[in-house]
């Protein structure tokens, strides 16, 4: 089935009105018509070949909101007119330990992504939402409850709510714990606004004082100029948990020296060069851990999606249509959006 979809046929070459195709929904498939597509960091790195192996034509996007157009046979959970979302994974082995605990993120003969993943349908790789429609196994697909006029803005929790929810959540982190949230982007804004939610008291971390005010409002208790010695010394020793949402190569032992006893940084950002290595007393001598944290399982992003539902909890977007995303990629590059851009897929028409 061919389809309307916006690509890039190399590293250095603009997105352009491509068209591709579609399988016939198989009796396990559900046909999605997109109507948002979110616009993550990681589609700027695949479309560019930043982190290399991308295969062309290049079409991105895995923060997925659409509604159903048809369904296979054997499908249970979903029927025709559904609101439904498609993350960052669309097919993995389903016959691991990782895969048989919900955690198909994990998968041990590796996941397949929403786009740039190797596959068996033509052409051997998978296209993602910068299109009008895709059809995907119902396993990888989930049920979104917040009302139509949020949908645009539920299209980043497909990424960047589910890469926060899941260490919160993980960690344990609710009432009574001091949690910091470090960078105030697409993925800082939804930590804060989940942590918060989670009933933690948030402490926000960032470099530039214009932030502060941004960063209460999104539901942060105290924020912390990070570049300020003094006002990072006086937390020394308190937080919980703190994650770690830049992906910039930067000193951690700025953050884990925050730590209690027992407390956890988790970093969720790719950096493009490594961290200076952390001090090891740093850790030794408090029992403190440095811990990674990969998107989440299908069941965890369910359960993330019904919370935010719950909560009214959505991203705070900026909404493009499909002709500039060449742009929104070099705005991004400079920080210039609050806090994510999301395509409305209805502009490929």
């Amino acid at each position: 089935m061919t389809t309307k979809a916006y690509g890039t046929h190399a590293a250095d070459k603009p997105f352009e009105p491509i068209d591709i195709e579609r399988r016939a929904p198989g009796a396990r498939d559900v046909q999605i018509e997109i109507a948002y597509c979110g616009v993550c960091h990681s589609d700027l790195h695949t479309a560019r070949s930043e982190w290399g192996g991308t295969r062309y034509p290049c079409v991105p996007g895995h923060e997925i909101v659409g509604h159903v157009s048809a369904v296979g046979t054997d499908v249970k959970g979903f029927k025709v007119g559904d609101t439904v979302g498609v993350g960052c994974l669309v097919g993995s082995c389903q016959h691991c330990a990782a895969c048989d605990e919900g955690l198909e993120q994990y998968c041990e003969n590796g996941f397949v992504g929403t786009y740039n993943g190797a596959t068996k349908d033509a052409p051997g790789y998978t296209l993602g939402g910068y299109s009008q429609r895709i059809v995907v196994d119902e396993k990888f697909v989930l049920h979104i409850r917040h009302p139509k006029e949020q949908l645009a803005a539920v299209a980043p929790l497909l990424c960047a709510g589910i890469t926060t929810y899941s260490p919160l959540r993980h960690w344990n982190v609710g009432p009574g714990k001091k949690v910091g949230i470090v960078g105030i982007g697409g993925l800082g804004h939804m930590g804060i606004k989940i942590a918060h939610a989670m009933g933690a008291h948030v402490v926000a971390f960032t470099t530039s004082e214009s932030k502060r005010q941004d960063a209460k409002d999104l539901g942060a208790d105290e924020v912390v100029i990070s570049k300020d010695a003094a006002q990072m010394k006086a937390h020394a020793g308190t937080f919980d948990f703190i994650l770690d949402t830049v992906a910039a190569s930067h000193d951690l032992d700025a953050f884990s020296s925050l730590l209690k006893r027992d407390g956890t940084l988790v970093l969720v950002g790719v950096p493009e060069h490594a961290h200076p290595s952390p001090n090891v007393a740093n850790l030794i001598f408090k029992r403190r851990a440095i811990a990674g944290s990969l998107i989440g399982g299908l069941p965890e992003t369910q359960e993330m999606l019904d919370f935010c539902a719950d909560k009214g909890i959505v991203a705070d977007i900026e909404m493009i249509r499909a002709q500039d995303i060449d742009r929104a990629y070099d705005r991004m590059v400079k920080s210039d959006v609050k806090y994510r851009f999301v395509i409305d897929n209805a502009s490929m028409g």
